[in-house]
Formats: structure tokens, sequence, C-alpha cells
């Protein structure tokens, strides 16, 4: 808890460099993108300057909120024959066929140069110290760093950068990325400029040819961020907001929109009725989420539509309180969970809810020669199936996860906060926030408790629920399995405007850390 102002990340050093910048005089924004590049050296599994990144920012002084979408797009030559002709019936998860164009150093530039007070190059700088110097491996980093060994060692940059006599860190170990320093400290120097229009641009793209990429300098010149209008929909008289496609903000809406027919305070925290009413409010958003959700420049949607009051109740009408939906039409992507996230409030009360990700763990799996760039698989969210809105074409933006989240109370933020982990995130924004207001938990409560998600025709579990809850599930058709791995990964902070006190929440799934002064 704070009065001042406050950072939550992933990372204990993420939250330190976002808390000298606010000691220092910047805003939120500022703060916001120095943690977000410090994760980028310090978590390279999750993010990178080779991803994307979303955000929402409630400016104080107006009182407005804005929404920005830092999604890359597919290379130009990204066409479906290609695909088919080089003998894929999905997008590959590793390797260049999966990489799209990072978004994220453009991102990051446009919102400090509308909302920021420091230079892109200062606040860069801690970002440039760890890859230089170095910084220790955390522990779940390093559980994550096994994970991706295989993938790693399949790629001779990857292998040579990531791997240590071909074996993964370790917790405690203190790890250096030289030419991605050196990348920072071009980008500190001349500008994003150089990064999407100069030597980085040419680099990756002569990179990409020599090893059969798509990747043109075109490609890379023309990105571009766009600021979008929030879309938000009404629960438990707070208004949640998220952003509109190509991101899957629609789902957690959508999810709302079905669980508030429902008396959730009246149900046993984590019994059989709870979990399966919110995963097959899952299941039912989802579907809609795999139909519709893609590029708005490629297809009108239609959003209105699927996260009105009067659609959530039809949907709600489909559950069967005793018996599991069979699974919806297979949208065929995979769960990922290497993401990060990270809010943080300013003195003046400007806030930022702010997520990066370079998509599955270590992204496509690719280092980009001596960039030290590694490039995101997002275009493995893409479908191949023609005429889907979805399908993969030439520049274009596919569905994408990553979501961040505010919560309004008479036309105020009080909640900044999201949840990591690829498809579980629309999930996780429903759940932690009918923790809290349904349930009554406190903050870390409601990011603390047991998780579940539907995935494919299985419902994976986390360990926590009781047995005669799972014997319940079971009963009514539910294919349990424990999940391999925590679900997600979040961080939140409440501003209590009634007594001007904050209070943050960052969870035991990752190497999280909130604090403010």
């Amino acid at each position: 808890m704070s009065t001042g102002a406050m950072a939550a990340t992933s990372q204990p050093m993420a939250t330190s460099v976002a808390l000298d910048v606010l000691r220092r005089g910047g805003n939120a924004m500022d703060a916001a993108v120095a943690a977000s590049a410090t994760l980028a050296v310090t978590e390279p599994q999750s993010t990178g300057i080779g991803g994307d990144c979303f955000l929402l920012y409630h400016e104080a002084k107006t009182g407005r909120l804005h929404g920005l979408n830092g999604s890359g797009r597919s290379p130009s030559g990204a066409t479906l024959e290609r695909y088919k002709e080089a003998g894929f019936t999905e997008v590959p998860v590793d390797g260049l066929y999966a990489a799209t164009v990072p978004g994220a150093l453009h991102a990051w530039q446009t919102a400090i140069e509308r909302f920021g007070t420091r230079s892109l190059g200062e606040l860069l700088r801690p970002a440039i110290g760890y890859a230089r110097n170095g910084y220790a491996v955390t522990p779940v980093v390093a559980e994550n760093w096994a994970r991706g060994r295989d993938k790693l060692e399949k790629f001779e940059d990857s292998r040579r950068v990531y791997l240590r006599d071909g074996e993964a860190l370790s917790a405690g170990d203190v790890h250096r990325h030289p030419e991605l320093a050196d990348t920072l400290e071009l980008v500190a120097e001349q500008g994003v400029d150089v990064f999407y229009q100069g030597s980085v641009a040419e680099r990756i793209v002569a990179f990409s040819d020599a090893n059969g990429g798509l990747f043109t300098l075109d490609d890379f010149a023309n990105h571009h961020t766009e600021w979008v209008e929030p879309i938000s929909t009404d629960y438990r008289g707070y208004r949640l907001y998220e952003l509109p496609p190509n991101g899957q903000g629609i789902t957690p809406l959508m999810m709302l929109n079905i669980i508030e027919n429902a008396e959730v305070s009246a149900l046993a925290p984590f019994g059989a009725d709870h979990v399966h009413l919110f995963a097959e409010a899952y299941k039912l958003a989802l579907a809609e989420r795999d139909k519709y959700c893609s590029d708005p420049d490629f297809g009108e949607l239609p959003v209105d539509v699927l996260i009105s009051k009067s659609f959530g109740e039809s949907q709600w009408q489909r559950i069967d309180p005793e018996q599991a939906l069979p699974p919806p039409v297979a949208s065929g992507y995979r769960p990922g969970t290497d993401t990060v996230y990270l809010s943080i409030v300013d003195a003046d009360r400007n806030m930022v809810s702010f997520i990066n990700s370079i998509s599955h763990g270590w992204g496509c799996g690719v280092l980009a020669g001596d960039t030290g760039v590694l490039l995101q698989n997002r275009a493995e969210c893409f479908t191949l199936e023609e005429g889907h809105l979805n399908c993969i074409a030439p520049r274009k933006r596919s569905l994408h996860t990553i979501i961040p989240a505010m919560l309004y109370k008479d036309q105020r933020p009080v909640l900044c906060y999201g949840v990591m982990g690829g498809h579980y995130q629309p999930m996780g924004h429903a759940y932690v926030l009918s923790n809290w207001l349904d349930l009554g938990f406190d903050l870390q409560e409601a990011m603390d408790a047991p998780r579940f998600q539907p995935s494919g025709e299985k419902l994976l579990i986390e360990r926590g629920l009781d047995a005669s809850v799972l014997t319940e599930l079971a009963a009514r058709g539910h294919a349990l399995e424990e999940s391999a791995s925590p679900l997600g990964g979040g961080q939140a902070i409440f501003v209590d405007w009634q007594r001007g006190s904050l209070q943050a929440s960052s969870e035991p799934r990752k190497d999280g850390c909130a604090l403010g002064y």
C-alpha cells in the first residue's frame, strides 16, 4: 500500500526502475516504458523489442481513457498460397514463417510522444545497463528458460546467446546480452527510425532473406501504431474497459455479460457450480472470439452485438448447470503463457495498464543474427482456413491475445489490472474481477485463487481445488487435466479515492513485485 505512486510488474528489477522514474519526476507513462524496456532484457522468454505492445492510459487532467494498439503486421509475402506451397496446414509455432513485424518500440515511442515527459533514450538506459552488465536470472524465468531449451537449441544465434554448453540458465545465473545492448543504444541515440527504416531493419531483413524468411524493408518502414477507442461493459455497478479487435478484449466483456446473469456471490467459492459457470462462459465467449476476432482493416466485425447485454443473456440461456457444453468448433490455437503485464499509477493519478509479449515462450525461437532481437511468433495466431476473417494475408494483424484492462466506478478509474497467459487472459480478467467484486476477496486473494481453463477438449486445473469438486465436475462432463504450469500471472493496483491510498497485488505465479511510496 502507498499514498503517492505505485508500480506492479512481473520482475523486481522492472518495478525498481519504474519507481526510480516516478521519484525523479517522470509520470506513469514514462515509468511504464522504462519498466517494459527493462523486462525486455530481464524476462527474455516473455517479451522484447521483437514483440508487440498494447496499453490503456487514464489521463488525469482530462479524465479521458486512451487505448493504444501496438501490434505488428504480417510480412508482405505472407500469402495463404505461400504457406500452403510450403506444406503448412497451420501456421508454425517456430521459425521465421511464424514471425510478424515487431510493434513494441514504435508503440513505446508513440506513447511517450503523446503522454510522456522523458525521451525514449533516457527511458532505455536502465535496460541497456542490464543487457550490457548483466542481470540475475530469477526463479520463474529460470523455469521457463528450461522449458524453452529445445526451441532455443534449434537456432544457431539463439543457442549461442541463450544456452551455456547447450543448457538453459538457472536461477541466480547472470546473463548478459551485449548485442541487444548495442541495438538499444542505437535506438536511444538515433530514435526508433533506426529500427524501422535504418540499419537495424536492414540487418533483420538481410538475416530473414538468408534464412528463408518473408520480411522486406517496406514491411518495417510501413509499420505504424494506432490510437483506438476502448470498448466496455457494465458489471455490478462498475464499467470494465478493454481494447477492441484485433485484440481479444471483446472476450472478457462477453464473459462478464454472461456471468452477471448468475448470483455468483451465492455460490461456494471454487465449488463445482462456481467453476462450471466460469468454464462454460469462457467456452461460449471463446467460440465467438475465434469466429470474429481479427484485423478490423480486413472486414467489418460485429463488436457492438457481441458485447451487448442481450447477446450475453442469450448466451447465458445456453448453459446447462448440470452438463458441460461440448467443446465449440476448435480454434486451432495452442495455449501460450509468455507475456509481461504491468500497472503504474503516479502521484497525479495518471494510470497505465500496459502489456507486452513475444507470444509463445521465446517467440518464434529465432534471434535475428547479431541484432539481439528475438522475433515474436504472433503469426501463429492466424488461421490458414480460406475465407476466415482471421486467415493470414499480407500486412495483416492477427487475432491478438494480449489485453490490458481498466475498471471505472462513477467515471473514475479504480482498478488498473491485467492477467498474462495467452488464451487464459480473458478468463483471468473476468475471474479476478468477480473474485474481487462478487466474492469480496482482497486483491491479493483474488489473484492467488486456484485457476482453471477450458483448452480444447480438456478443463485444465491448477492444484488447490477440493477432490470433491473435481469429482462433481467430472460427473458434469468436464475432462479434467492438471495444468503442467501455472495459469497466467497478473498485477493490479486499486485506487481508493475515498481514503486517498493505493493498494497493489503481484501474484506468486511470476517473479512479481509491487512497490510504492
